[in-house]
């Protein structure tokens, strides 16, 4: 099984085949520049990336009073990608191509069936599958990437203790080499936030130095970036997020009784579902006492049908939860201090309020706003943010 660090020996070669993939289609002459390379090395380096497959040429760029420039980009069919996302609910695989175009995917509902195993096969089969269906040869399946829900061992490839999973079985699972053992491929494995940070970093948000990017879901996964690398911790950090503490008599952490006042314990999916439950109890009034028999039967599906429907309780609710989560990203920035937050999940994705308030209260609690020019948006990739980004995780590596 070939190193991924191997399939461009040349350190030079790593540099410019790094510089194209950064520009998308970029000239010799801006390559000299970012480059620093002579005329003569960088010639060679292209004639050596342009031989093995790597980049084409592209046509010619604008004259700047001599000759049009030839331009230079990366040959998509030269090497293949498969991404995968490991989450809560949903688990989700990409095949891409060089340039992350997506060709293919695939989806499965974490049931309470879907064990580690029954996943492997599941995602085993449909590698294959894929892999027939597009007619990819050995030499062009680079490997596949993994992001999944932390805390996760990167070094080893492990799954470490997620919370939230249905099916059991989901402790200690090591993920990356029961797959290379399978497929004969090299598998590389992060934690979800990491890989859809990376997702959002290669769809255009490579001009910014300092990115953080938070998901809000069944839990909260946070990942931050400084100049295009990420940013790791003595441990795995996804899930600190989440427990930073926010009101130290506030209410246990759903999973860590332990853990009072932490931000999941206000903010998350299951915590909603829980609290509007209790409000029925507690005799409010609401449209989700017509659509469930028993409170403990509710939803989100059916809190964000109540949304839409301006139910006052859930309203309530949705505003209570946003607000927390804005104060916890109010610490983030007071923190970290990134010039882009990227936000994403279902909290942020399925209803505009949650993310308006959450935003608002953030920018008004944060220090040196504002003349501090921090940009809110959410993620371009949505729910495939994941499974794209474990597919860049790939394509990186063949330049580190």
């Amino acid at each position: 099984m070939p190193n991924l660090e191997e399939w461009i020996p040349n350190r030079k070669a790593k540099q410019i085949f790094a510089e194209i993939r950064r520009s998308g289609t970029v000239s010799k002459f801006d390559l000299l520049d970012l480059s620093g390379l002579t005329s003569s090395t960088l010639t060679r380096m292209l004639e050596e990336l342009a031989a093995s497959g790597w980049i084409e040429e592209s046509g010619f760029g604008e004259s700047s009073g001599g000759r049009r420039p030839l331009l230079y980009r990366l040959k998509q069919n030269r090497g293949y990608v498969f991404g995968l996302d490991v989450s809560r609910a949903t688990t989700r695989l990409v095949l891409c191509d060089l340039q992350l175009e997506k060709l293919d995917s695939a989806s499965w509902q974490m049931t309470e069936k879907m064990t580690p195993a029954h996943l492997l096969q599941e995602v085993v089969q449909a590698i294959r599958r894929m892999t027939d269906k597009h007619r990819l040869q050995p030499d062009r399946l680079l490997g596949v990437g993994i992001g999944a829900v932390g805390p996760v061992d990167r070094t080893k490839g492990v799954m470490l203790n997620p919370l939230y999973f249905r099916a059991e079985g989901w402790n200690e699972v090591p993920l990356g080499p029961q797959l290379e053992r399978e497929l004969g491929v090299p598998v590389l494995l992060d934690n979800g936030a990491n890989t859809a940070l990376l997702a959002e970093y290669w769809a255009g948000s490579q001009q910014y130095r300092h990115l953080l990017y938070v998901r809000a879901g069944i839990g909260l996964r946070s990942a931050m970036m400084s100049n295009g690398q990420l940013v790791y911790g003595a441990v795995d950090m996804e899930g600190s997020v989440g427990h930073m503490i926010i009101q130290t008599d506030g209410p246990p952490h759903p999973e860590r009784p332990h853990v009072y006042g932490c931000l999941e314990s206000f903010v998350s999916i299951p915590v909603l579902e829980k609290q509007a439950a209790a409000r029925l109890k507690q005799g409010r009034r609401s449209v989700l006492a017509e659509w469930v028999e028993r409170p403990e039967e509710i939803e989100y599906r059916h809190l964000l049908r109540a949304l839409s429907a301006d139910d006052r309780l859930v309203t309530e609710l949705f505003t209570q939860a946003a607000t927390y989560f804005g104060i916890g990203l109010s610490n983030l920035l007071n923190i970290l201090h990134p010039e882009k937050v990227i936000l994403g999940g279902p909290l942020i994705t399925t209803n505009e309020l949650f993310y308006q308030i959450s935003t608002q209260v953030a920018l008004k609690n944060t220090l040196y706003y504002p003349t501090y020019p921090v940009t809110f948006t959410r993620g371009k990739l949505s729910d495939e943010a994941l499974a794209v980004g474990a597919a860049a995780m790939v394509v990186d590596r063949l330049t580190s």
